[in-house]
């Protein structure tokens, strides 16, 4: 049964000094909060790996941001922003990234009333010769309110990935209230940052440094990755009272056969670098029941958790996606989702979880809750009176899973 859940009943009061504006000078600086079965405690992030269980299994996100906001000018000489989301025509990321001369993609548009149906050419009011040789031009095919198709057409044979490295800029959350920044194309992506897709950073994996991987690995912590790309809606607010009114977006993951037989033979305790991480592994248990009664995976649809009760273990749905793999003769999952993890929620392979910390009302003080037994407010109140640094480039905490 889909829980009844008022949002409000998940808000906390978060001044704007207490936004982290910019990231420290030391990534592993950061502060961290390790919370365990209603006990809370403050140590450095340099000191993750002291926590950690020996033995224990790490999940990361690989995804990797991409300079996903554009500017164009209309002759009027009004400027549209353009955000880029997700890929329409070529469907594929790879794909769409190595076009070389077009290709079309859902976008937020800024001023989307004001732009028509010209043909718009790249803002670049400083004349830089490198914006100008990529001669890149829009069209809107379509609109939908603030959203719509844009077709983008450029002339230098470049792949679309390095026009968007050479045009575009960081896309930073809206409510760091600045516009992005040399220091943002380093530190709004993580050390692994591997497969390009995300407009948005898996912030807890921006903590990480190669000392801190390092130490990991001495403990004996195996590290292993999962790629889901972050779209736009991590940043929307549930704008209805009840949280089941709120939709939530599509977000495209991909996972292992060799992760997903390692988890299938769980004998670890299992640790996830970020909401993201824990999204994409908690998904995987609906793929698997997908597997088992239609005989092929689909995507997750948002309230699946709990719209009934599934009589399968979680290794037999795990071994049905691996079975499908094989059956297929693939090497990885693809798959999407748009689960969303409120109270009440059984995690089936996650026990303790790196985040940071999140905006009030949103979906993922609801994942934290729910990962907690409800005991969320210990914590905030704890980073709030201590003088933590929220939202992306903030602190971070290790929570593990109530046992309580």
């Amino acid at each position: 049964m889909i829980p009844e859940i008022h949002i409000e009943d998940y808000n906390y009061g978060l001044e704007d000094e207490r936004i982290a504006k910019y990231p420290l000078p030391e990534r592993d600086a950061s502060k961290l909060l390790h919370y365990k079965d209603g006990v809370v405690e403050e140590t450095v992030f340099r000191n993750l790996p002291d926590l950690l269980p020996s033995g224990a299994l790490m999940v990361f996100n690989d995804t990797k941001v991409v300079p996903a906001r554009l500017h164009f000018q209309r002759e009027t000489g009004a400027v549209i922003e353009v955000f880029c989301l997700e890929p329409v025509q070529p469907v594929e990321y790879n794909t769409a990234f190595a076009a070389t001369d077009q290709c079309s993609w859902k976008c937020v548009i800024g001023n989307a009333k004001k732009w028509k149906s010209d043909t718009l050419k790249l803002y670049n009011p400083e004349a830089d010769a490198a914006i100008g040789a990529i001669g890149l031009e829009a069209v809107l095919e379509s609109r939908e309110g603030q959203t719509g198709v844009v077709t983008f057409s450029w002339k230098d044979g470049s792949p679309f990935s390095r026009v968007l490295e050479v045009a575009g800029t960081v896309p930073i959350p809206p409510y760091l209230n600045r516009e992005s920044e040399q220091i943002d194309t380093e530190r709004y992506q993580t050390l692994y940052a591997h497969i390009r897709g995300s407009v948005a950073a898996p912030t807890a994996g921006l903590h990480f440094t190669q000392n801190v991987l390092d130490s990991i690995r001495a403990k004996g912590i195996d590290m292993e990755t999962v790629c889901l790309h972050v779209g736009a809606g991590t940043f929307l607010p549930v704008k209805s009272s009840l949280v089941s009114e709120h939709p939530m977006h599509r977000e495209p993951f991909v996972v292992s056969k060799a992760l997903l037989q390692r988890l299938a033979a769980k004998n670890e305790p299992l640790v996830a670098v970020g909401t993201t991480s824990v999204r994409t592994l908690e998904s995987l248990y609906y793929l698997g029941v997908s597997c088992i009664e239609t005989g092929a995976p689909a995507d997750v649809s948002q309230w699946a958790p709990y719209e009934r009760e599934y009589p399968y273990s979680t290794r037999e749905a795990l071994e049905a996606i691996i079975g499908y793999l094989d059956r297929e003769n693939l090497e990885q999952l693809v798959a999407g989702t748009r689960i969303i993890i409120v109270p009440g929620f059984r995690f089936r392979l996650v026990d303790l979880l790196v985040t940071n910390f999140h905006q009030p009302e949103s979906t993922l003080i609801l994942l934290v809750s729910a990962f907690v037994n409800g005991d969320w407010r210990t914590i905030y109140d704890y980073a709030l009176s201590h003088g933590f640094r929220f939202l992306s480039y903030g602190d971070s905490s290790l929570l593990e899973k109530s046992s309580i």
